[in-house]
C-alpha cells in the first residue's frame, strides 16, 4: 500500500467519524428527519412502480404519501382507544392477579423449590406496581405541565409533529435523484465498491424494515384476534405485544405465551382454555415460520437474535430514542460491510500467506495434498470427439 492509498483511507475514516460524531450531537434534532427517510424509504418502491405505469414522480409520491398518511392515521385512531382499554382492564383485574399469585403460583413454587413460605408477598408486589403505576402517572402530568408552560417545548413538539410529513413527501419526491447525486459524489476508483455494498445492504434493508414490519403487524392481528377468540380479557394488549417483540425470534412467542397462559389460568383456570392458548401460538409460530417469513422477509437477512438485542439496546444507550429507530437498519448495512470485510481478508496475503513451519499449516496443507492426489488419481472421463458428423 502507498502513501496515497495510506492517506485516502484514513480521509475516508475521518469523514465517517466526523458524521458518527454529527449524528450523536445532533440527535435530538434528527429524529424527525431520520422518521421521514424511514417512511419515504418505505414508499421509494411503490411509488416507483407508479411511475412505470405512466405516472410522473410528483403525482405518484403524493399518491404513495396520501397513502401512507391514511394507514398511519388509521392504526393510530384504531389502536389508541383499543390500547387504553385494554390497560384499564388489566388495571381493573390486577387484584385477581394477585390473589392467582398468592394462592396458586406462589404456593406451588414454594413447594416445588422448597422455598421459604415468606420469600413471595404477592401484596407487598401489588402495592409497588400500583404505586409505580400511579408514578408514571405522576411524571407523566409533571412533564406534560412543563410542556404546557413552555411556549418553546409547543412549539418544537408541533413542528416536529408538521415536519415529518412535509419532509417525507420531499424525500419521497427527490429519492431517486439524491441517490444519483450522492453516487456521482462518490469517489470513482470506490464507486464500484461502494455500489455493490449498497445494492447489498438495500436489498437486506428492504426484506428486513418492510418484510419485518409486515410480519409484526400480521402476527400482532393474528395474537390478538385469536386470544380475544378464545375469550381473554387482556388478549388483544398481549396480541399487540407479542407482534411487536416478534422483530427477535422467539421473543413475541415466548413473552406472549406466558402471558398469556397466566391471563387463562386466572381468568378461567382450566385445561380447554390453556388448550386453546396453545394452539394459538402453536399456529402463530407455523403461520410465522413457514408462511409469513419466508414470503416477506425472506432467508438472506442473517441477523442473529443477539445481535438484534445489542443493536436495540446499543443504539438506544449511544442516540437515544434515534439510535433505537436506526438500530436495525444500522445492524444490517454493518453486516454487508464485515461480510465484505471478511471476502477481502480472505483474499489478502495476510490469509493467504502463512509461515511454512508452523504446524497448523503444514497440517492443512498435507491435507489438501491428500485430497488433490485423490482427486488426480480418479479416472479421466473420455475424450470428446470434436470432429464434425457426416
Amino acid at each position: 500500500m502507498n502513501a496515497q492509498e495510506r492517506s485516502r483511507r484514513w480521509q475516508l475514516m475521518a469523514i465517517a467519524a466526523v458524521i458518527v460524531y454529527l449524528i450523536w450531537l445532533l440527535g435530538p434534532v434528527l429524529m424527525p428527519f431520520a422518521v421521514a427517510a424511514m417512511l419515504a424509504y418505505l414508499g421509494d418502491p411503490l411509488a416507483d412502480r407508479l411511475q412505470r405505469l405512466g405516472l410522473n414522480r410528483i403525482w405518484a409520491a403524493a399518491i404513495v404519501f396520501v397513502v401512507l398518511l391514511i394507514v398511519v392515521i388509521g392504526i393510530l385512531l384504531l389502536l389508541i382507544p383499543l390500547i387504553s382499554r385494554q390497560v384499564e382492564n388489566l388495571l381493573d383485574n390486577l387484584p385477581r392477579y394477585g390473589d392467582w399469585a398468592q394462592n396458586v403460583a406462589w404456593p406451588w413454587l414454594q413447594a416445588r423449590l422448597h422455598l421459604d413460605p415468606h420469600t413471595f408477598d404477592s401484596d407487598s408486589l401489588l402495592a409497588a406496581f400500583k404505586t409505580h403505576i400511579g408514578s408514571i402517572g405522576g411524571v407523566a402530568s409533571v412533564v406534560l405541565g412543563k410542556v404546557s408552560r413552555s411556549g418553546v417545548g409547543i412549539a418544537m413538539w408541533l413542528t416536529n409533529l408538521v415536519l415529518i410529513p412535509v419532509v417525507a413527501f420531499y424525500l419521497l419526491r427527490d429519492w431517486d435523484r439524491l441517490v444519483a447525486t450522492v453516487d456521482r459524489m462518490l469517489p470513482r476508483s470506490l464507486q464500484p465498491t461502494i455500489a455493490h455494498l449498497a445494492r447489498e445492504s438495500d436489498h437486506i434493508l428492504g426484506a428486513f424494515v418492510r418484510g419485518q414490519l409486515l410480519v409484526m403487524l400480521a402476527l400482532g392481528v393474528f395474537y390478538g384476534t385469536g386470544l380475544g377468540l378464545v375469550g381473554l380479557s387482556v388478549g388483544l394488549l398481549i396480541g399487540m405485544v407479542a407482534g411487536l417483540l416478534s422483530f427477535v425470534p422467539y421473543l413475541g412467542f415466548i413473552v406472549g405465551f406466558v402471558a398469556a397462559i397466566i391471563a387463562a389460568l386466572v381468568q378461567y383456570g382450566d385445561w380447554f382454555h390453556l388448550l386453546l392458548v396453545c394452539g394459538v401460538f402453536m399456529l402463530g409460530q407455523l403461520l410465522e415460520g413457514y408462511v409469513l417469513v419466508p414470503k416477506l422477509v425472506g432467508d438472506k437477512i442473517g441477523l442473529h437474535p443477539v445481535a438484534v438485542i445489542f443493536a436495540v439496546l446499543a443504539g438506544g444507550y449511544l442516540f437515544g430514542f434515534l439510535g433505537v429507530l436506526l438500530a436495525l437498519p444500522a445492524a444490517s448495512v454493518i453486516m454487508v460491510l464485515l461480510r465484505y470485510l471478511l471476502e477481502r481478508y480472505r483474499l489478502s496475503e495476510l490469509y493467504t500467506e502463512a509461515r511454512s513451519d508452523d504446524p497448523v499449516v503444514a497440517e492443512v496443507r498435507a491435507k489438501e495434498a491428500g485430497h488433490a492426489e485423490v482427486a488426480t488419481a480418479a479416472p479421466a472421463a473420455p475424450p470428446q470427439d470434436d470432429r464434425a458428423a457426416p
